[in-house]
């Protein structure tokens, strides 16, 4: 199992699994603009005992986006913020 992820827009990824699309990655962002926190969600509503590796709830909250890719197995190099094109 691999996760890779696609920059949708800034602070916005689709993550994939083996190619499919299973999950988002979205920056949460405060009315003044201020970063919250990155929160990784899978797409479909799935039993704890259908949920791929390593998620153990629908969703997980992290502080940095950098926590999330890692937790997903994802290298940050290579990355970007901006958006594509």
């Amino acid at each position: 199992m691999t996760y890779t992820v696609r920059q949708l827009a800034a602070g916005s990824y689709d993550v994939l699994l083996d190619g499919a699309v299973v999950a988002s990655l979205v920056r949460e962002v405060g009315r003044s603009d201020a970063v919250w926190g990155w929160l990784v969600e899978l797409l479909d509503e799935t039993s704890p005992a259908e949920r791929p590796a390593p998620f153990t709830a629908q969703q997980h909250a992290f502080r940095i986006r950098a926590e999330a890719l890692k937790w997903l197995g994802i290298p940050e190099d290579g990355i970007s913020d901006l958006p594509p094109g």
